[in-house]
């Protein structure tokens, strides 16, 4: 049996879907790095200051800041994204878990959700509209339209930005 049209439209977009989702992710998850290293949008708790730089919460605020960032624009994306899993998976256990086995309870939600969307990532790769794109392509392509029955390899696929670069040998 077929699939309706709007499954079909809606599974095409799949690539750009996780790269909106990626760079969403990424500056929410940077803003715990810069609240440590910078306190900005705002300090840490309870007295609104900075962590020192040479502890681990200092080590977390650089890996969540500069991760963060690499993330948002796309590049390094599968091994940020492990590192910063592997973070977050220590994150939850060294400060969570002890508390409760219930991240709900313990506060450990957004660490666990952090956790898997960046082993996922590392798993996957950045998606549309990332920086490992264009080193692999030679090309970043910013679709904005999708049209049906043009698929990979078209040079056309509805109206779109291409940003080429070219190689040097």
């Amino acid at each position: 049996m077929a699939q309706p049209g709007i499954v079909v439209k809606w599974s095409a977009q799949a690539s750009r879907i996780l790269g909106a989702v990626r760079i969403v992710a990424a500056f929410v998850f940077m803003q715990s790095g810069t609240m440590k290293l910078f306190a900005f949008p705002v300090g840490v708790p309870p007295n609104g200051g900075t962590v020192p730089l040479i502890s681990q919460a200092g080590l977390a605020g650089i890996l969540e800041a500069f991760g963060g960032a690499l993330l948002l624009v796309g590049l390094f994306t599968r091994p940020v994204a492990f590192l910063l899993a592997g973070e977050m998976a220590v994150a939850y256990f060294q400060f969570h878990a002890p508390q409760s086995f219930w991240p709900v309870v313990n506060g450990g939600t957004p660490a666990v959700l952090f956790c898997f969307l960046w082993l996922y990532l590392s798993a996957t790769g950045a998606a549309a509209w990332s920086l490992d794109g264009l080193r692999e392509n030679g090309r970043l392509r910013l679709d904005l339209i999708h049209r049906p029955g043009l698929g990979r390899g078209t040079r056309e696929s509805g109206r779109s930005v291409e940003i080429r670069h070219a190689r040097s040998s």
